[in-house]
């Protein structure tokens, strides 16, 4: 078999495995909820037949404690859910982690298929960006456990890698000349690698928001506190605007080395540039002028809605010298 269709079947794998992973995630979420809501009702069991083992002990001092205990110990152990909660989670990050690794190697294929870095076309960014994304989501966990984010970054690998898969498809051709420079490599990966960085900073300001809004009961109680998951949220902001900033600069390098000028008002660059302004107001609002909780959460967001609109509406229906989706 060649490589190239090799890459196909172990990136429909790796969706396969990623919407199997969803579904653990959620299953967990809902499974959660559930025992939260069950809780109250044991400890209200527990306290009955508590009390009705005290009550009939003092009727009659002929029951002896072994006689009793059996009753008591009818009751649930109070951190068997928690342990079941640990083994779905256990089970949906190892289950990521495959995918990750099919996703990888089918990604690493189309490149050695195409003889080049595989991210010189709207389908080989996808395939690039999506997995440096699952990749933060997956070398995260040694720094901190995240994976309540486990249903968004699921979500987001299935939905948007299938949709790259089906929609975003082209045939390895000959890369064009304005794209055979060592800055296809660089610049284009660093852009790819902020953009996993603020996938993951969206999706803790998503949870931020709920967490802010809804009751705090079940799987919202087993969060993070909004203020640890906006300052985490934050940091990954600070690390992908930092990784942003360098692809504004290099792109206007390489602009200058392919077409002679470092600026030209093209859509892709205008749309960088604007990407880059949101992310700056964002980051110099939460730290100079106090903006905390919802408005610094939906600043954030609207900066990673504009790099999806920069994707998937730019890059298909606007037209200029960075029309290179391959479509």
């Amino acid at each position: 078999m060649e490589f190239e269709t090799i890459s196909r079947l172990l990136i429909f794998s790796a969706i396969v495995v990623y919407a199997l992973a969803f579904v653990i995630y959620a299953f967990d979420i809902v499974s959660h909820g559930s025992s939260a809501k069950a809780a109250p009702a044991r400890a209200n069991r527990r306290e009955l037949v508590t009390a009705g083992a005290d009550a009939a002990g003092g009727q009659s001092q002929n029951v002896s404690a072994d006689e009793s205990t059996p009753v008591i110990s009818q009751a649930a152990p109070a951190n068997a859910p928690r342990r079941k909660r640990r083994n779905w989670l256990r089970a949906g990050f190892s289950i990521t982690v495959i995918g990750w690794v099919l996703h990888v190697a089918g990604t690493v294929l189309r490149g050695v298929a195409a003889e080049r870095v595989p991210w010189a076309n709207m389908y080989e960014f996808a395939l690039t960006g999506i997995a440096l994304a699952v990749g933060v989501f997956v070398f995260a966990q040694l720094w901190r456990d995240v994976r309540f984010l486990g249903v968004y970054i699921m979500g987001m690998a299935t939905l948007f890698l299938g949709g790259a898969a089906s929609n975003y498809y082209v045939e390895i051709t000959p890369l064009p000349p304005a794209l055979q420079s060592p800055w296809l490599v660089i610049h284009v990966f660093v852009a790819t690698l902020a953009c996993g960085f603020l996938a993951i900073s969206s999706g803790l300001s998503i949870v931020q928001l709920i967490r802010q809004r809804a009751k705090r009961s079940g799987f919202i109680a087993s969060l993070p506190n909004a203020d640890s998951l906006e300052n985490t949220s934050y940091r990954l902001a600070v690390v992908g605007f930092i990784l942003w900033t360098f692809t504004l600069m290099a792109g206007a390098i390489w602009a200058h080395a392919a077409w002679g000028r470092y600026w030209g008002w093209d859509t892709k660059e205008v749309w960088t540039f604007i990407i880059w302004v949101v992310y700056a107001g964002y980051l110099h609002a939460r730290a100079t002028r106090g903006w905390r909780g919802t408005a610094s959460a939906v600043l954030n967001l609207i900066g990673f809605a504009a790099i999806l609109f920069n994707f998937v509406i730019v890059n298909t229906y606007f037209t200029g010298l960075h029309a290179y989706s391959g479509l």
